[in-house]
C-alpha cells in the first residue's frame, strides 16, 4: 500500500477486455514528506476520485486481480482508499 494523489484521468479506446466499466487515473505517489517519489502510475478506480485528492493505491497482484475477476488483468495498481487528512 502506498500514499498517493491523483493527477489526472486516463482514457483508451482499445484495452484488455478485464478493464471495462474501469475509471482510470494518473496517480503520482508520495513519499513521507508528501513530495513526488518517481514516476506516476496508472490506477484502476471505482470510488469516484478527483483529481487533486490524496489516495491509497495497492500493487498487490491478487487482490487487483480479485477486484477484477479476471487472473490474466494485466492491471496492477487500484485505488483502496481515499485519505480525509493526514495527520
Amino acid at each position: 500500500m502506498q500514499l498517493g494523489k491523483v493527477i489526472g484521468h486516463a482514457t483508451s479506446t482499445v484495452k484488455h477486455p478485464s478493464m471495462n466499466g474501469w475509471k482510470l487515473l494518473i496517480v503520482q505517489s508520495l513519499d513521507a514528506k508528501g513530495g513526488a517519489d518517481g514516476e506516476p502510475v496508472l490506477a484502476i478506480d471505482e470510488l469516484g476520485t478527483g483529481i487533486g485528492q490524496r489516495v491509497m493505491i495497492t500493487s498487490d497482484g491478487k487482490a487487483v486481480s480479485q477486484m477484477l475477476g479476471d487472473d490474466k488483468s494485466p492491471v496492477r495498481w487500484a485505488v483502496i482508499g481515499t485519505v480525509d487528512d493526514l495527520k
